[in-house]
C-alpha cells in the first residue's frame, strides 16, 4: 500500500511541477505561429508499423533488459521481466525487430533452440567480444512477441549463411506440415507454428552484413528471396536491404557508393516487387561525427540543435530515395522501411546509467532531447505515409534511444516512451496535410522552424494533432485553423521539462511524465500556447 501512496504523490508532484512551468510567465519575446490543416484533402493511411522496436543482442538489450531467466530473483514471466513486460504492453507495439542489426550478419538460428543447457556459446565479436549463451532465441523471442501482441520483424543472415538457412528458418517457425522442421519446432514445446509477417533479407550489406557492392547485394537479395516460400495464402512482408545515410563510413573506398546509388542499382536489377517488398534505411541522429558522437547528458545548446538537425534530416533522406524508388515503382508497391533509427550517444559514465563494460551501447541516457527527436521522426514518417511501411527505433530496451531502463531489479521508462505512448491515436490514422508559418530557431549555422506539426484523422473518428516547439527558451502561441472545421476546444497531453536534458533516473523516475494539456477556441480555430522544448498531442473537439 505505501508504495501505491508514494508512487502516487510523486505523480503529483511532478503534474504540479509541469503546470507550473505551464502557467509560467511566458519570456518576452514569446514566438508566434500558425498551422493550417487542410482536413478536406486527407492523405495516406499513417501504418501503425512505423511505431516498431528493434532489439538486438548487445549490452542489456536482451539480457537484463527483456530476459532475466526463470531462476532470477527478477520478478518474472517464465524467464521475461515481469516490469518491463507490463510497461511495453502498454505501448501496444505493432511489430518487433530481431535479432540484428549486425548480430543477425552472424547468427546461427539453431544455436537458439532447443534445451538451453545444450545451446551453443558464442563469442559476440560484433558487440563487446563477450560470450553469447543463446538462451534468448526464436522461441523466446517468438513467445514475447506474442505475450506483447507484436508481429514479428525476422532480420535474416545473407551475410554468413546459405540461403537454405533462411528458408529452413522460416518453415521452422511457420509450418503447419509434418515436416522434418515443422516437428523439430514441435519437439522443442510450439506446436502451432508461428506468424512471420516481415522478414528482412540480409542487414546492412554494404558494411558489417558482407560490404558488399549494389550490384552484388541486388543478386543476392534475388538469390535469397527466391527460397523464401510462405505456406499458401500467407503475406510475407521481404524487406531488403539498403542504404545507411547518403555515405558509408568506415567502408573501404573501393567498396563505398552513394547511399542513392544503392537504392538505385537495387530497384532497377534487384527484383523489386517481386524479390523484395520494401528496402531499408538505417539513419542515426547525434550531436557529433562518428569518431565521437556526443554525450546523452550534460550537453550544451548546439549539441541540442544539432541533434534536432540530424534527425530532421531524415526527411531529406525519404524525400531523395522516394524520388529514385519512384522511377522503378511509380504506384509506390515497394515500401520504406526505416529500421534502424534514433539517438546514439557516447558512453556515458554517470551513477543512473547503470553501465556496464566498455562499449558505448550498453546502455543509455535518454532525455527530453531524445522526446523531440522522436516526435520530430513520428511527423516526418508521416507526411511520407504514401510510402513509409515500418520503422524500427534503435532499441526497444536500455540500447540507444530505448523505451525503458533497467539496472537489476529496478525499471524506469524513459521520454521517449511518453512521446510513443502520447502518438497512439495516430496508428492507422489518415494522414492530414497542413502548413505551418513561423519563426526560425537558430543556433549558430544551424537553423530549423522553431514549430513543427502533424495531423491525422484517428480511427476513431477524431482529429489528432501532434505540436512541438524544438526553442529551447521561448514559448510559441501556435493558432490552428481546420479548413471548414470550426474546433470547440481540444484536449491531450503535453511532456516539457525545466532542462534540455530533464530525465527519469532509477531514483527519480517520474521527474519528467506527460501532463493533461488543452488548446482554447478563438473564432473557429484553436490556440495553444507551447512551452519551451515541447510536445504536444490533443484530440480536436468539434
Amino acid at each position: 500500500m505505501e508504495r501505491h501512496v508514494t508512487k502516487r504523490a510523486g505523480r503529483w508532484a511532478t503534474a504540479v511541477a509541469i503546470l507550473g512551468i505551464l502557467a509560467a510567465t511566458p519570456a518576452p519575446a514569446q514566438i508566434k505561429a500558425s498551422v493550417t490543416i487542410d482536413a478536406a484533402h486527407p492523405g495516406a493511411r499513417i501504418s501503425r508499423y512505423i511505431y516498431g522496436q528493434f532489439s538486438e543482442h548487445l549490452g542489456r538489450s536482451i539480457y537484463g533488459g527483456i530476459w532475466v531467466g526463470k531462476d532470477s530473483k527478477i520478478p518474472n514471466v517464465d524467464g521475461y521481466r515481469t516490469d518491463v513486460l507490463e510497461a511495453l504492453k502498454k505501448l501496444h507495439i505493432p511489430v518487433i525487430r530481431w535479432p540484428g542489426g549486425c548480430f543477425a550478419d552472424y547468427y546461427d538460428w539453431r544455436d537458439g533452440i532447443g534445451p538451453r543447457a545444450k545451446r551453443a556459446k558464442r563469442v559476440n565479436s560484433n558487440w563487446g567480444g563477450g560470450i553469447e549463451d543463446n538462451a534468448f532465441g526464436t522461441h523466446e523471442f517468438m513467445n514475447y512477441t506474442e505475450m506483447l501482441g507484436a508481429d514479428a520483424y525476422i532480420a535474416g543472415n545473407m551475410g554468413s549463411a546459405p540461403p537454405r538457412s533462411m528458408s529452413d528458418w522460416y518453415e521452422y517457425m511457420t509450418s503447419d506440415t509434418r515436416s522434418t522442421l515443422a516437428d523439430e519446432r514441435r519437439a522443442n514445446g510450439r506446436d502451432k507454428p508461428w506468424k512471420v509477417p516481415f522478414f528482412g533479407v540480409g542487414n546492412e550489406s554494404w558494411g558489417c552484413g558482407g560490404r558488399m557492392t549494389p550490384a552484388y547485394s541486388a543478386d543476392l537479395t534475388k538469390r535469397y528471396s527466391t527460397f523464401l516460400r510462405p505456406p499458401a495464402g500467407t503475406p510475407l512482408v521481404r524487406v531488403a536491404s539498403g542504404p545507411n545515410d547518403d555515405t558509408y563510413a568506415g567502408v573501404p573506398v573501393k567498396f563505398a557508393d552513394t547511399a542513392l546509388e544503392r537504392t538505385e542499382v537495387m530497384m532497377r536489377d534487384g527484383g523489386a516487387g517481386d524479390a523484395f517488398d520494401a528496402i531499408s534505411i538505417h539513419h542515426y541522429a547525434f550531436p557529433g561525427d562518428w569518431t565521437s558522437h556526443g554525450q546523452a547528458t550534460g550537453f550544451a545548446e548546439d549539441a541540442w540543435a544539432r541533434t534536432l538537425d540530424a534527425a530532421r534530416y531524415m526527411d531529406t533522406l525519404l524525400t531523395r530515395h522516394s524520388a529514385v524508388m519512384d522511377k522503378y515503382d511509380p504506384a509506390k508497391r515497394v515500401g520504406i522501411v526505416i529500421d534502424e533509427w534514433g539517438t546514439w550517444y557516447d558512453a556515458s559514465t554517470e551513477p543512473d546509467a547503470g553501465l556496464f563494460g566498455e562499449h558505448d551501447l550498453y546502455m543509455q541516457q535518454n532525455t527530453l532531447r531524445d522526446a523531440l527527436v522522436a516526435a520530430l521522426s513520428f511527423n516526418i514518417f508521416h507526411r511520407h505515409a504514401d510510402r513509409m511501411l515500418m520503422a524500427n527505433i534503435a532499441q526497444m530496451v536500455n540500447v540507444d534511444q530505448a523505451m525503458v531502463l533497467t539496472d537489476g531489479p529496478r525499471m524506469v521508462v524513459t521520454p521517449t516512451y511518453h512521446v510513443f505512448d502520447m502518438y497512439q491515436p495516430f496508428m492507422d490514422a489518415t494522414f492530414l496535410p497542413l502548413k505551418v508559418d513561423g519563426p526560425i530557431y537558430r543556433v549558430g549555422n544551424i537553423s530549423m522552424p522553431a514549430v513543427d506539426a502533424s495531423a491525422a484523422r484517428g480511427r476513431d473518428g477524431k482529429l489528432h494533432l501532434a505540436l512541438v516547439n524544438v526553442d529551447p527558451h521561448q514559448s510559441a502561441r501556435v493558432r490552428v485553423s481546420i479548413d471548414g472545421v470550426a474546433a470547440r476546444g481540444a484536449q491531450g497531453r503535453i511532456l516539457t521539462g525545466p532542462a534540455m536534458d530533464t530525465r527519469n533516473t532509477f531514483d527519480r523516475p517520474n521527474t519528467l511524465v506527460p501532463a493533461a494539456y488543452s488548446g482554447r477556441a478563438d473564432g473557429g480555430a484553436l490556440v495553444f500556447d507551447l512551452p519551451a522544448k515541447s510536445v504536444a498531442v490533443v484530440a480536436v473537439e468539434r
